[in-house]
């Protein structure tokens, strides 16, 4: 099994944060995003990932290093593909056309999901999704009575289905997929300047290969700052099983409302922190409260109160009551 995960969006609607990182890096309850949707995958697959293929734009060394890094964590070889001009999901993919042998799994890295099945990998193909109350935002999907798909249509303006894509696929043969997709190009099968693999999957079906539906049982959206705040909560409330605040993390004269995760090293002093708060490691909280908040690496906090809000790298914000949106290596002082 591969996993092919295109990620060379610029991120817009998450600025100022992805002006310095891709927006799948960007960390939720203490791990990056995109690293928790490779480690979800590779829970529900019944075979082994041998290969975690991204596709990025010109993001850096240290991205690429980052990211081989997460791949070989989950036991799998890293390999770094190139997306130089945004032409859309098909052609993303294609950017990984070496890869694309075998069993295959697609996933664009601006979504999470939470299941409780493993992948049937003998179907020809699964196109994840989820129901939601307004489809019309969405690409969906009709099926039959055997919840096989017979249709993909895009942002439907009067309601067709509410089982909208959420972003996730499995091909049992990933050549087949390469080829199709390649036949989008080739032959110039645009859509609004784009190439799209709803195109690829439709010719698919035509020619006879049966997509079934897979279902999950919740779908987290890391599209803007909002929704990854709501999205770093319902991880925190998932997160039994997972040891969220450092044995290196110093506490002193504070109370901690979890669920919150707090990294490496942190110094959290005459402060009241959560629920719902992840910290990064090397920073420092005090004389502060502080609830449903991303706070990144690096950042010093003072005489705060802060929810719904995110913070990135290196910020040094001191005074006053605020909702936040704070981007790496900004210094905020409302006490001068």
């Amino acid at each position: 099994m591969k996993i092919i995960i295109p990620m060379a969006g610029l991120g817009k609607r998450m600025r100022p944060h992805t002006l310095t990182i891709p927006k799948p890096l960007i960390p939720v309850a203490g791990k990056p995003i995109v690293q928790r949707l490779a480690e979800d995958i590779v829970k529900i697959s019944q075979e082994k990932v041998e290969e975690i293929a991204f596709i990025i734009g010109d993001f850096g060394a240290e991205v690429e290093e980052r990211l081989i890094a997460i791949a070989q964590k989950l036991g799998a070889k890293g390999k770094i593909y190139y997306q130089h001009e945004p032409l859309g999901t098909a052609h993303a993919i294609l950017c990984a056309k070496a890869s694309l042998e075998g069993k295959v799994t697609v996933a664009f890295a601006d979504t999470l999901f939470k299941a409780d099945f493993v992948l049937d990998e003998n179907q020809d193909g699964i196109i994840w999704v989820h129901e939601v109350d307004d489809p019309s935002a969405f690409g969906v999907v009709k099926t039959d009575e055997n919840e096989l798909i017979t249709d993909f249509i895009e942002k439907p303006k009067e309601f067709i289905s509410n089982k909208a894509i959420i972003g996730i696929y499995y091909f049992k043969d990933g050549g087949y997929l390469r080829d199709e997709l390649q036949y989008l190009i080739d032959n110039n099968i645009i859509k609004g300047n784009e190439y799209q693999l709803t195109d690829a999957l439709q010719n698919m079906m035509k020619k006879g290969t049966n997509f079934a539906i897979g279902k999950v049982n919740e779908w987290l959206d890391c599209g803007n700052k909002d929704a990854t705040v709501i999205t770093n909560r319902r991880l925190l409330e998932n997160s039994k099983n997972e040891k969220l605040v450092s044995n290196t993390a110093s506490i002193t004269n504070s109370i901690i409302n979890q669920p919150c995760y707090i990294g490496e090293n942190v110094e959290i002093l005459n402060s009241i922190i959560g629920p719902y708060v992840s910290i990064g490691e090397n920073c420092q909280i005090s004389h502060s409260i502080i609830t449903d908040t991303i706070i990144q690496t690096n950042t010093k906090i003072k005489n705060a109160n802060i929810d719904n809000s995110m913070i990135g790298n290196y910020v040094e914000y001191k005074g006053d009551i605020n909702e936040l949106s704070i981007g790496d290596f900004t210094t905020i002082n409302y006490n001068v």
